[in-house]
C-alpha cells in the first residue's frame, strides 16, 4: 500500500478496508484479516492497524468477537458509503468546486464529462 502524505496512515488503511467492503471483497459477516496480518501485509506498526480497526468499530463498520477476530458488520456497506460521502463532501468537494469556478466549467460540461467517464469505466 502506498501512503499519501496528506492523510494519516490509519485513515488511509480504513479507506482501503472500506473499499474492500464496498467492492464486496469482504461481505457482511466475513472475518477480516487480523491486526497482525494486516500490519505485516502493508508493513506498518500493529498499533496503527489497531487504531484503524478501532475507528471502523466505532463507526459500526466492523465488530470484534473477542478471541476470534474482527468481522464486517451488518449494514457496513451503507455505513461506509455514509462515512466516505461525509469525508468527500468536507475534503474534496470544496477544492473541486473552487476549480470548477476558476475554470468556468458549466454543469452541462461537467455532466458530459461525467457521462463520458462513466461509459469508459463500466
Amino acid at each position: 500500500m502506498e501512503f499519501k502524505k496528506t492523510e494519516s496512515i490509519y485513515e488511509q488503511i480504513a479507506g482501503s478496508i472500506q473499499e474492500n467492503i464496498l467492492d464486496e471483497v469482504w461481505k457482511e459477516g466475513d472475518r477480516i484479516p487480523s491486526v497482525r496480518e494486516t500490519a505485516g501485509k502493508i508493513q506498518v506498526n500493529p498499533n496503527t492497524v489497531m487504531r484503524t480497526y478501532s475507528l471502523l468499530q466505532d463507526e459500526g463498520i466492523i465488530f470484534n468477537k473477542r478471541g476470534i477476530g474482527f468481522f464486517v458488520a451488518n449494514d457496513a456497506i451503507q455505513k461506509s458509503i455514509d462515512m466516505k460521502k461525509q469525508k468527500f463532501n468536507q475534503e474534496m468537494l470544496p477544492e473541486f468546486f473552487k476549480m470548477i469556478d476558476k475554470l468556468h466549467i458549466t454543469f452541462d460540461e461537467l455532466k458530459s464529462s461525467y457521462q463520458d467517464w462513466k461509459q469508459q469505466n463500466n
